[in-house]
């Protein structure tokens, strides 16, 4: 652990202020030592009060690996980067190094960020939460779409609790806020070859966090939005994740869960008039409901079919 390390740990584990030479004394090091690890971690973003008798920490929207292990009530292997092309991909190499699920990948920022069908999505530095966990379920290959119908449920709820305010959800993957889009889930499943069976699921998702409306491109600006698009964070990101991945394990170890009553209350289709392309037809109806398995069932008026996201996407939503 790094002389910076070790006096950010000291001062988040205390309430009150700490002395340069209690800090000193503490760790063993001199006082030239703790000064200049005080103005690293200032210079790396975290909040730090100067006052006469000490130093206090401020909660700072800085990725921590340590703070988020230590608040994810399951045991998780974190890493934060300070940039990632693709988390997913990031996930995926963690498979292929042999390293142990669950695996939590951070990024403060994305360079190639995509979601479903391979589309970009905008990504903005220190703005946003891009990551993935990599699971070991013990599921079939035909039940992966619940994981993303429950992945949307804590995202929105966790949203909901920290920021007061009530999000949507949009078949399949996507946390809408005041008709705009701030969240976009992708699952992926990495198969055994030789057995054909389910071996790793990595789940991931963007979260715009606080990026400036204006800063969105032009042709975004009445689509996306982010949690705090006009004003200063009331949280941090770390305390996001935290109660993200919270609320995703404990409902991962409900036997009989009700997030699927929760992901239909809060959805942002059902009951509206849809439009969708299969199989190079155009196709138009009501969504009347969203199945067990997580399909969208539309009405086309003749006939109610079952959509599945892997091979659907919505073409607009009325």
């Amino acid at each position: 652990m790094s002389t910076k390390e070790k006096v950010l740990q000291k001062l988040k584990t205390s309430t009150s202020y700490v002395s340069g030479e209690q800090l000193a004394q503490e760790l063993s090091l001199s006082r030239t030592s703790i000064w200049k690890a005080i103005k690293e971690l200032e210079k790396a973003g975290y909040q730090i009060e100067h006052h006469s008798t000490g130093y206090r920490y401020q909660a700072s929207d800085v990725l921590d690996a340590a703070e988020l292990t230590d608040g994810i009530h399951q045991k998780v292997a974190v890493r934060v980067l300070d940039s990632s092309v693709s988390t997913m991909k990031d996930a995926q190499i963690a498979v292929i190094n042999g390293e142990a699920p669950p695996v939590l990948v951070v990024a403060d920022m994305q360079e190639a960020p995509r979601g479903r069908f391979n589309r970009p999505f905008f990504a903005m530095e220190k703005s946003g939460i891009y990551m993935s966990l990599l699971l070991k379920p013990e599921t079939q290959l035909h039940e992966l779409p619940q994981y993303t119908v429950l992945m949307a449920v804590a995202v929105a709820e966790a949203i909901d609790a920290l920021v007061g305010v009530e999000t949507q959800i949009k078949w399949v993957n996507d946390i809408y806020l005041n008709g705009k889009k701030i969240v976009g889930i992708l699952s992926e499943a990495m198969m055994d070859v030789e057995s054909n069976s389910l071996k790793h699921v990595i789940i991931g998702m963007g979260i715009n966090f606080s990026v400036p409306q204006e800063k969105f491109p032009a042709e975004l600006q009445e689509k996306a939005t982010s949690l705090f698009a006009h004003s200063e964070p009331t949280i941090t990101r770390n305390q996001l994740i935290i109660e993200i991945w919270n609320r995703f394990f404990a409902l991962l170890e409900q036997k009989e869960s009700d997030y699927l009553t929760v992901y239909r209350k809060k959805s942002f289709v059902l009951g509206k008039r849809v439009t969708f392309e299969r199989q190079n037809q155009q196709y138009a109806g009501k969504a009347i409901d969203i199945s067990d398995t997580g399909e969208l069932i539309v009405d086309l008026g003749n006939e109610t079919i079952a959509l599945s996201s892997g091979e659907i996407s919505l073409s607009s939503i009325q």
